[in-house]
C-alpha cells in the first residue's frame, strides 16, 4: 500500500500543534516526526505556514464531511443546521488528545488564530448560506441575507468559543450561547427553541 506523504506530513503537524506550541514546530521537526527528509517536505509545501495552513483547512473540512454523512436530504433546514453545527463542534472539541482548535486558542500566534477563523468562514458559510435559503423556502426562518447572515453566524461562533478571549469556563459558554440562540431564532424569525441545540450537550 502506497503511503499518501503529504497526508503523512498533515498528521505529524496536527500532532506537533497539539502538543507544543506552533512558534517552536518547524519543518525540520515536522519532517523528523513524519519520518521524511525535509527536502520531501518542500515538496508538497512551501513553508511551514503552508503545512499549518493545510492543516487547519484539513480540519474544517473533516467535520464537513461528518456532517454530509450523517445527513438526511429529507430533513428540515433546521434539523440539517444543528447537524452542521454538532459535527463540527464535535470533531474539534471531543478528542483532548487531539484538539487541534483548542490548541490554536491557547497559541500565542495571532496570524495563525486569525487564518483559522478565516477558514472557518470560507469553509462552513457556504453550506450553511444553502440550509437558511432552504429554511426560507420552508418558511421556516426569514432572511433576506442568507450569505451574510451565515458568514455572521459563523463568524460569532468561532469567536465564542475562543478561550484565548474569554476563560475556559463551561457556564460561561453556556450562557453566551444560550443569548446567541435567542438572538438567532429573533433575528431569523424562528420558532423560540430553534437554536437550543447550541447549547445543548452533544450526544
Amino acid at each position: 500500500m502506497k503511503i499518501d506523504k503529504r497526508e503523512q506530513i498533515l498528521e505529524s503537524a496536527q500532532e506537533l500543534m497539539c502538543q507544543i506550541p506552533d512558534k517552536d514546530i518547524s519543518v525540520n521537526l515536522i519532517a523528523q516526526k513524519a519520518g521524511i527528509a525535509k527536502g520531501g517536505v518542500y515538496y508538497y509545501f512551501k513553508s511551514k505556514d503552508e503545512i499549518l495552513d493545510a492543516v487547519i483547512e484539513k480540519c474544517y473540512k473533516n467535520a464537513i464531511h461528518e456532517f454530509f454523512r450523517g445527513l438526511d436530504y429529507e430533513g428540515t433546514s433546521l434539523q440539517k443546521i444543528k447537524l452542521l453545527f454538532q459535527s463540527i463542534i464535535k470533531s474539534e472539541f471531543s478528542n483532548n488528545e487531539k484538539n487541534l482548535i483548542l490548541s490554536l486558542h491557547l497559541s500565542e500566534n495571532i496570524q495563525l488564530h486569525n487564518k483559522m477563523k478565516m477558514i472557518a468562514v470560507q469553509e462552513i458559510s457556504p453550506i450553511l448560506t444553502a440550509l437558511l435559503q432552504q429554511g426560507c423556502a420552508e418558511g421556516s426562518i426569514q432572511t433576506e441575507y442568507p450569505k451574510e447572515s451565515a458568514e455572521m453566524i459563523v463568524a460569532v461562533i468561532t469567536f465564542f468559543l475562543d478561550t484565548s478571549l474569554f476563560p475556559s469556563d463551561s457556564i460561561s459558554t453556556y450562557h453566551k450561547l444560550k443569548i446567541f440562540a435567542h438572538v438567532l431564532e429573533t433575528s431569523l424569525h424562528a420558532v423560540p427553541g430553534s437554536f437550543n441545540f447550541l447549547f445543548e450537550p452533544i450526544p
